[in-house]
């Protein structure tokens, strides 16, 4: 993939070109030091990738992002921002508008340090999105199947006595109406769910708890800005308070988020119990708890993102019987979260984006067989 490296800071363009030139079949094809000079050099380069960083004269991060949209660029980009709460709150824009994904710039003591810390972040990234590459190319392709909502196995038939007759194969979609929905996303997620979570109807009756991989000050700024999109309430999660219906709670970046039981209701807890799967906030942590304290109370959504995070809570999960959906390929930023689960047997639904909140808003009002 050939590479633009665009950055106001000359530290940061060698930072971040080193960085890439390490990861096999990248080439840095050329730099910009700031947005205006970024866009005149992706339309004369067409690079495949473009590291944007955020806060820049002339144009910023977002402003450059949007001229690449309306020049029609198919460029992946991936932004690099500080940990400020504006550049947090640029940032999510970007992820909203298209941004393949994000990494924060480092606070290193050496250029050496800076590099192997954006290298560590950047690669699989980098591979992510070549990935998501391929698959493109392939789904432009004539005679390339159109995504069609699936139903694969949610777990693997229990053999049955040779005396008994075998249940009827619809039964096992049954599930009960749900007091909670739980989601897990990663990459690609602030763009997923500005698409999910303004089609819950307002009155969907339920509480939404959601991981969304994500360091600090970031998810304030994802909350803020869903709020703004959607019927339902959209915030940070808080320690302590009780879960309440019509409301979705996205986990504070950088802390492991759990409900519990507190009065008979679900109540929040915010915690620094240490990463899982690498990642804090994690998918599992979350529908660990959810399937140890409201056992067959839930439904589970595993949307867009690398890695596997959330498989082992939602083999808890359905011991209990709870409905869980995943994000098909071709409307998935990144199938690797949503790949593993259907891998494990552990989905009941596999959907496009734009079909799962009627999904759940039908899964909520009664249950779906």
């Amino acid at each position: 993939m050939r590479a633009l490296v665009v950055d106001d800071s000359v530290v940061f363009r060698r930072v971040v070109s080193e960085a890439l030139e390490r990861i096999p079949g990248i080439q840095v094809v050329g730099t910009a030091s700031n947005g205006r000079k970024a866009v005149q050099q992706v339309l004369e380069l067409r690079p495949d990738l473009v590291t944007l960083d955020i806060e820049m004269p002339e144009l910023d991060g977002l402003q450059v992002l949007e001229a690449l949209r309306d020049a029609q660029c198919d460029a992946g980009i991936i932004v690099l921002s500080g940990l400020t709460a504006r550049a947090s709150a640029l940032t999510v824009k970007a992820l909203e508008r298209g941004a393949f994904d994000f990494i924060t710039k480092p606070a290193a003591d050496s250029i050496e340090q800076s590099k192997e810390l954006v290298l560590e972040a950047l690669r699989p990234r980098v591979n992510a999105l070549s990935r998501r590459r391929e698959i493109q190319a392939l789904l432009r392709q004539p005679g390339a199947p159109k995504p069609v909502a699936t139903r694969p196995p949610a777990v693997a038939p229990r053999p049955q006595p040779a005396t008994r007759a075998a249940e009827p194969a619809a039964k096992q979609w049954v599930s009960r109406k749900p007091d909670m929905v739980l989601i897990g996303v990663s990459t690609g997620g602030p763009n997923a769910l500005a698409q999910l979570l303004p089609g819950i109807p307002r009155d969907v009756g339920v509480p939404i708890l959601i991981v969304q991989h994500m360091p600090p000050i970031f998810t304030a700024s994802l909350a803020d800005s869903l709020s703004t999109k959607c019927g339902i309430r959209v915030r940070e999660a808080r320690a302590g308070e009780a879960l309440e219906p019509n409301t979705a709670y996205i986990a504070p970046g950088g802390r492991q988020m759990r409900i519990v039981t507190g009065g008979g209701a679900g109540v929040v807890q915010v915690t620094d119990d240490p990463p899982e799967n690498n990642c804090r906030p994690a998918v599992d942590y979350l529908f660990r708890s959810a399937a140890n304290h409201f056992p067959g109370r839930s439904m589970a959504v595993i949307l867009t993102g690398m890695g596997s995070d959330g498989v082992l809570g939602l083999r808890l999960l359905k011991r209990h019987g709870c409905h869980v959906i995943a994000q098909d390929e071709a409307s998935c930023v990144v199938y690797g979260m949503p790949r593993a689960a259907v891998e494990a047997g552990v989905v009941d639904a596999v959907l496009p984006l734009d079909q799962i909140a009627g999904r759940i808003a039908a899964q909520v009002r009664g249950g779906v067989s």
